[in-house]
């Protein structure tokens, strides 16, 4: 509760806080080798999620909150170079933004591995919109960023919302305002990523997991606004994944802009080492464009 009381630390990165203070769901008892490990930059084995403020000067907020995911195959998780890094530069441009660490799917540790991330995501999106008064962010003005398999986390958010999978007794909106998909997994079928799709569906996925998880097959008219970012030779994770994802957004009339590098590869982060071009620059006035 000391949290209500203080001063927020506008323009600097708070202390990483709890998803589940009361316990984590869907979770089993970890082994004792289960711990969680950071590598430099690579975060594994996260058995307690968290998500981590960075507040914009009070004189440039907006307003508007962004949460982030990072990626790594669902199997570890890119926590400066998809996270911290994007972060501040959201609060360059008067942004609050929230580094969200979640689960990776695991059988060792989950009931159910294909809907641990996807709870971990949705706490996140709750505990912003309760928090928002305290931390200064417009509720109907909060939206979330992904990079690969984050990418993925992302865009089943924005497609799944309304499959509430954590406990949410204040019916609080679990809807994205809008989502920025960078060169994200989208496809659990042919362009798939195959390590992505394993790690959270499994081996031997059933049909119906396949096509639930498949996110282009996800959109409907009510998925919010959506920006993506890709390289076109991107060897790890296929093109096609955003431009199926895109070309659904455009037959359900849903406001969307994509920005394709002629190279880059995967898992650049903040910059293409191939282009001067700043997609977040792009990014920032597609906000700004449409309102946020």
């Amino acid at each position: 509760m000391l949290a209500l009381f203080s001063p927020l630390l506008y323009g600097q990165q708070q202390k990483p806080i709890f998803l589940y203070p009361d316990g984590v769901p869907n979770s089993k008892h970890a082994p004792a080798t289960y711990i969680e490990r950071r590598d430099g930059d690579i975060v594994s084995l996260v058995t307690a999620p968290t998500i981590t403020p960075y507040f914009p000067a009070k004189d440039k907020a907006t307003g508007t909150g962004v949460i982030i995911f990072p990626g790594g195959s669902y199997i570890n998780l890119s926590m400066n170079n998809e996270g911290d890094a994007i972060a501040k530069e959201f609060n360059k441009i008067g942004v609050a933004a929230f580094v969200v660490k979640y689960r990776l799917p695991d059988d060792a540790i989950m009931v159910d591995k294909t809907i641990g991330p996807l709870q971990d995501a949705e706490r996140a999106i709750q505990m912003v919109r309760q928090r928002a008064t305290e931390w200064g962010v417009n509720p109907s003005k909060v939206g979330i960023i992904g990079f690969s398999a984050g990418g993925h986390l992302a865009s089943t958010l924005e497609t799944h919302f309304d499959k509430v999978v954590i406990d949410n007794k204040e019916n609080i909106s679990l809807k994205p305002d809008f989502a920025i998909l960078i060169y994200p997994v989208i496809s659990f079928g042919p362009f798939a990523h195959k390590y992505s799709r394993e790690n959270l569906a499994g081996k031997n996925p059933s049909p119906g997991t396949l096509e639930l998880y498949s996110n282009e097959k996800q959109v409907t008219a009510n998925t919010p606004p959506t920006f993506l970012i890709h390289a076109e030779d991107d060897q790890a994770v296929p093109v096609q994944n955003s431009l199926l994802f895109y070309d659904a957004l455009l037959k359900n009339k849903v406001k969307a802009e994509m920005h394709l590098f002629q190279a880059g590869g995967h898992g650049f982060g903040l910059n293409n080492p191939k282009s001067k071009d700043k997609w977040f620059d792009w990014a920032a006035n597609w906000l700004n464009d449409n309102g946020f």
